[in-house]
Formats: structure tokens, C-alpha cells, sequence
């Protein structure tokens, strides 16, 4: 055995001393070596060599090595990818104490990579990360008492976690932090404190915490409300492929909010939202293409988009494509369809729709006529402040 203990990162490293003691079955040579074939340091990058010397040290017990290996089986880096393996490589570090190690493992039962999922076993190695100080673990075990996943659900736990990875500059922690404050769960409901932590997570690029910070400012959510810096966020947010931020930069060019109004722009960024199967998207697209706002109008698009809409349950859509069966735009016209998605708006709480059906069941129009329906969805309607609703029910005499 040759031993050579000097390491890669120190100015006097030799990699034909350490590729000698590496051969010759020594541990942390092995390793060192393996990180040098990883980064190409003082010697020619080759990712195979160095799973094979990850695996060598590995072998013997380096923890850090186990660590790393199970990764680059995880990702099929220098190795076939394999889950299974990078899970017996991510418990052997972890069981040696390797946080990094633990937290992989979490996720690995989280999400069933490599192992059946189990969200307790989860739990438990998110949690011996977490106590170790592992951020992201911190996070994750968090998010996993907000859901009642693998743990009682608790959103006080969950905020404890959260900011325990928040104040380490963890941005999702971050991020989690803030809709906890937005939302007064876990945690006293604050909207300044809720943009404090947006505005941390952001600006470390965190694309659900530019959409959020962009939300607070459009609607001056615990900073002074600013249209311009609002679309300024959504536009970063969009440059990761956020569909919530695309949605909202769409309504910004749509309305010529905080930037210069231009509906081409909107139809795009729409576009990709709706793409991504944002619902609310496809709904206001829909209405686009019908309208020829933007686009070409298109009726056929507009009734496709109408209808994927609805059928996921937007509202907007629901009543759009009930309008076209009332009216016959873009396809037959038919009372029964036109009540079937006025109905299901309704259902949603959407005033319009429930004047509408109101007035169907009143009139006996796409369904049977039947004047108790008739009455209750008119004082749903009344109840939000419709005054089309509050006059039908003097009309009725009620």
C-alpha cells in the first residue's frame, strides 16, 4: 500500500503520486484521483475514469465518495444511469452521516426514484439532514409537513423548517417562507413580510419567487403597488418557463399594464402559457382567436381552446363556450350544451353564469323549466351583487 494523503486541492499535489497510491488500493488517493478525472485537474477529464475510481474508494467505505457516486448513477454521469445503485449508494453515505447523502436518499423515497416510495422513509432522512443543517433537507421537510406527507400535517412545523432554510439563503425555503406569510398559514398572515422573503428568494432566481414578487407588486401586496417593476419580475420569471408568469406577463401586454400595450405579445406569451396547459391561459386565448385580438381570428382554435379550458374547470372558458353553443359561433347551436357549461360556471361561483342559468331554468331554455332552481340561482347571483339577478327575483315576485 501506497500512501499519498495529499490532496487535489493543495498547491503541491502530484497526480502521478496520487494515481500510484490509488492503484495500489488507498482510499483517499482513490478519491482524489476520481476528482481529478471529474474536473480535469492536472490531468484529462474523463467521467467514466472517474466513477471508477468514485466506485474504488467507494468500496472501502469513503463516505464522500458513496455520496458522489450515487449522483453520478442518479444523473448517468460517467455511468449507465441507474437508480437503483444510486440508492445503495446515496444509504451507505447516508448511514455514515453524509447529509447530502440523507437528503438525496429523502427524495429518492419521496418521489420513488430507485425505490418504492415511502414518504416516512422520507421524512426520516429529510429530517437527519435537516438536523444537520442541509438546507434544501430543511425545505423538503417542511414542504412535507405543510402536506401531511410521511408526518402529521402541521404548517407551524413547516414554517420552522422553512425559515430554518430561508435564513441559510436557501431560495425555495425562501419562497416557502413568503406564501406561508401571504397566506397566515403557520404564521401570522403579513404581506411585507411575505414580500421580504419573495424578494429574497427572486432575487437568487428563483422563478415561482419572481412570479410571486411580481403578484405582490401588481397588487401592491406589502410593497408600494408598481406595474412596471411587477412586469419587470414576471419577465424574469419567464425566462425560466414559468407558465404563471407567462400567463401574467400575457395580462400585462393585454392591458398595457406597467409596459406598452401590444396584443401580439400578449397572444404569445398566452401562448406559452397555455402550451403548458395553464387553463386560464387557454381560456383568454380562446377568446383571442374568436375575436381576432392579436391573432387571426380562428374559430375553430378558439373553440378547441374554449373546450380543453372548460373541460379542466376555468370558468371563463366554461361561459366563452357556453356563449358560442347559445349564439352558434363555431359550432351548432344548442341550448342543452350552452346550459351544461353555464351550469358548471355556476357551480364555480361565477355571478354571470348564475343569472344565466336562472334565466334558463325560469324560461325552461337547455333544460327543464323549474322555477325553485330558477329562484335559487338567481339569490346566488343577487348574493354576490348582480342587479340583473335582484331584478329577475322582483320580476318573480320574490
Amino acid at each position: 500500500m501506497i500512501y499519498y494523503d495529499i490532496t487535489y486541492a493543495d498547491e503541491t499535489f502530484d497526480v502521478e503520486k496520487c494515481r500510484e497510491s490509488a492503484q495500489s488500493g488507498y482510499a483517499p488517493a482513490q478519491y482524489n484521483y476520481a476528482v481529478c478525472y471529474s474536473r480535469g485537474i492536472k490531468i484529462g477529464q474523463d467521467l467514466k475514469q472517474a466513477a471508477y475510481w468514485y466506485e474504488k474508494a467507494a468500496e472501502q467505505g469513503n463516505v464522500t465518495a458513496q455520496g458522489i457516486l450515487g449522483n453520478l448513477y442518479f444523473y448517468g454521469n460517467g455511468a449507465d444511469r441507474n437508480l437503483k445503485q444510486a440508492v445503495y449508494w446515496y444509504e451507505k453515505a447516508a448511514k455514515q452521516g453524509d447529509e447530502i447523502a440523507q437528503y438525496n436518499l429523502g427524495n429518492s423515497y419521496e418521489f420513488g426514484e430507485g425505490v418504492e416510495q415511502d414518504f416516512v422513509q422520507a421524512v426520516y432522512w429529510y429530517q437527519k439532514a435537516a438536523e444537520q443543517g442541509n438546507a434544501p433537507a430543511q425545505t423538503a421537510l417542511g414542504c412535507c409537513y405543510y402536506n401531511g406527507e410521511g408526518v402529521e400535517e402541521d404548517s407551524q412545523q413547516a414554517v420552522y423548517w422553512y425559515r430554518k432554510a430561508a435564513e441559510q439563503g436557501d431560495p425555495e425555503g425562501q419562497r416557502f417562507l413568503g406564501k406561508s406569510y401571504a397566506d397566515g398559514e403557520g404564521v401570522e398572515e403579513d404581506s411585507q413580510q411575505a414580500a421580504y422573503w419573495y424578494t429574497k428568494a427572486a432575487e437568487q432566481g428563483d422563478a415561482d419567487g419572481q412570479y410571486y414578487l411580481g403578484k405582490c407588486y401588481a397588487r401592491g401586496n406589502g410593497v408600494t403597488q408598481d406595474l412596471g417593476r411587477a412586469a419587470y419580475w414576471y419577465q424574469k420569471s419567464v425566462e425560466q418557463g414559468n407558465a404563471n408568469a407567462q400567463r401574467e406577463l400575457g395580462f400585462c401586454y393585454f392591458h398595457g399594464e406597467g409596459i406598452e400595450k401590444n396584443l401580439e405579445q400578449a397572444v404569445m406569451w398566452y401562448t406559452k402559457a397555455a402550451v403548458q396547459g395553464d387553463c386560464h391561459s387557454q381560456a383568454i386565448l380562446g377568446l383571442c382567436y374568436q375575436e381576432g385580438m392579436g391573432v387571426k381570428a380562428d374559430l375553430s382554435t378558439a373553440i378547441q381552446l374554449h373546450t380543453k379550458a372548460a373541460q379542466r374547470g376555468d370558468p371563463i372558458a366554461q361561459i366563452n363556450l357556453a356563449l358560442c353553443y347559445m349564439n352558434g359561433t363555431g359550432v351548432a347551436q344548442d341550448d342543452q350544451q350552452a346550459f351544461y357549461w353555464l351550469y358548471k360556471a355556476a357551480v364555480w361561483g361565477d355571478v354571470d353564469a348564475q343569472c344565466y342559468v336562472g334565466f334558463d331554468y325560469a324560461t325552461g331554455t337547455g333544460v327543464e323549466q323549474d322555477m325553485e332552481q330558477a329562484a335559487y340561482w338567481y339569490r346566488k347571483a343577487a348574493g354576490q351583487g348582480s342587479q340583473n339577478a335582484i331584478d329577475a327575483l322582483r320580476q318573480l315576485g320574490l
